[in-house]
């Protein structure tokens, strides 16, 4: 059966919490949520993580392709606007030399452990990709790791490999750490497209439902040209 994909939402928040339990909360229970905490911000449990990370989904403010393979969800590749994820790896080397910030990033994939190596990553980026043209595309940035020629544990891979991220055009900017890059794509809008902003009508930044009283960034609007 061939791989589909559709963005996680309320719709599909259940089959992306199966593959996430199936797998204990990944990478000790982060439930994919530690990209969009803040610098500094308090840490959390698993079912604390959980819980906000449905929040975010439930407000329309966490994004990823979540892939299928039939009704069950076998991987993700997540992205978002740049306030939805303010925390990178190699934060210190990357402001150092920022320039501008993008409009979009993408910051992970997981894939289940049974369908590691079959290409879920490279097809949950692409649907990832063509997701930002639906919201109005833009410039976006990737954090990939470089270890070729060297074994390495895909733990150490959650963000993808650079060679993954060349290959769909992606070009390097400069590098942050010792095998991590930022690389950069400007995404056409597609016809018709509405920005994200836009779509969501805020108007004021909406709670994430952690247990702090800490509101959400304002997610910023943006030009689809």
């Amino acid at each position: 059966m061939p791989l589909t994909s559709k963005p996680l939402a309320p719709g599909t928040w259940p089959a992306f919490a199966r593959l996430v339990e199936k797998h204990n909360g990944i990478f000790g229970g982060c439930w994919c949520i530690s990209f969009h905490l803040e610098q500094g911000e308090k840490r959390h449990g698993a079912s604390a993580y959980r819980e906000m990370k449905r929040a975010l989904v439930s407000q329309g403010r966490a994004h990823a392709a979540l892939v299928f393979d039939g009704p069950d969800a076998v991987g993700w590749c997540q992205y978002g606007p740049t306030a939805e994820l303010p925390n990178i790896r190699s934060r210190k080397a990357y402001e150092k030399g920022l320039g501008e910030l993008p409009d979009w990033r993408i910051t992970c994939f997981f894939i289940d452990r049974e369908r590691r190596g079959e290409g879920v990553a490279t097809f949950a980026m692409g649907e990832a990709l063509k997701e930002i043209a639906r919201l109005g595309g833009g410039s976006v940035e990737a954090y990939p790791e470089d270890y070729s020629g060297q074994k390495i544990s895909s733990s150490f891979l959650c963000s993808g490999t650079l060679g993954m991220f060349e290959a769909a055009g992606f070009v390097k900017a400069r590098k942050i750490a010792m095998h991590r890059w930022v690389v950069t794509k400007r995404i056409l809008p597609d016809r018709g497209a509405r920005p994200l902003a836009e779509s969501r009508r805020l108007s004021q930044p909406a709670s994430r439902g952690e247990p702090t009283s800490k509101p959400s960034p304002r997610v910023p609007a943006r030009s689809s040209s």
